[in-house]
């Protein structure tokens, strides 16, 4: 299929739709690929001092996304991102790209839009029962800093309740911030789950 005919389709209420990628993340610039392991296990402390101002904007757009993810707010959530942003989730916290191993969510804005769009379907009944979700952040930590480019780490908590059941998913991000017209968006977003290899009743339907 092409892109466009991926959007006339989702466009039509396609609830899952069997999309060869396109796009894809796999075809991302490799700059846009994870980090080493050793930065990928945990925040490695960093001699970096950023304006307060600057720091306080970015704790905001953390929070921002976290209300956004939490009001099930999607397309909101979708334009924090550059039109070639990246939304990743390794199954491990060694992996360093998408291409050589299963990933959770590897997933550029058209993928994000895919299943955006089935989340929201009337005929999705896996997202009939009644469910939400509640983040928590830490204090987030600058990695990287330049004129116009931010990575950030910030570890995360979630409570997602369906019915009367309770799950618990905790874990870092890292987010990689390019200034656009004056705004922060997000260019690659990872996230490392504490509890990525837990065994689940039910798959993880949206973005943690």
């Amino acid at each position: 299929m092409s892109k466009t005919e991926v959007k006339q389709a989702l466009g039509s209420g396609v609830v899952i739709e069997a999309v060869q990628s396109l796009t894809g993340a796999e075809s991302i610039a490799p700059d846009h690929m994870g980090r080493s392991r050793e930065s990928a296990v945990g925040y490695i402390p960093r001699d970096i001092t950023l304006e307060p101002t600057l720091l306080r904007q970015i704790e905001v757009l953390l929070a921002q996304q976290a209300v956004m993810l939490d009001a099930k707010r999607w397309s909101q959530w979708m334009e924090m991102f550059t039109e070639d942003g990246v939304y990743w989730m390794p199954a491990a916290p060694e992996q360093t790209d998408w291409t050589s191993q299963p990933s959770i969510f590897a997933e550029d804005k058209l993928l994000m839009e895919v299943r955006a769009n089935r989340l929201v379907h009337p005929n999705a009944w896996s997202q009939a029962a009644q469910w939400a979700t509640h983040h928590l952040l830490g204090a987030t930590l600058i990695e990287q800093a330049n004129p116009t480019s931010l990575s950030t780490y910030t570890p995360f908590q979630m409570m997602e309740v369906r019915r009367d059941k309770v799950r618990h998913f905790g874990g870092s991000y890292r987010h990689n911030w390019v200034l656009q017209g004056g705004q922060w968006k997000i260019l690659f977003q990872r996230v490392d789950m504490f509890n990525a290899q837990a065994s689940y009743d039910y798959v993880i339907q949206a973005w943690i």
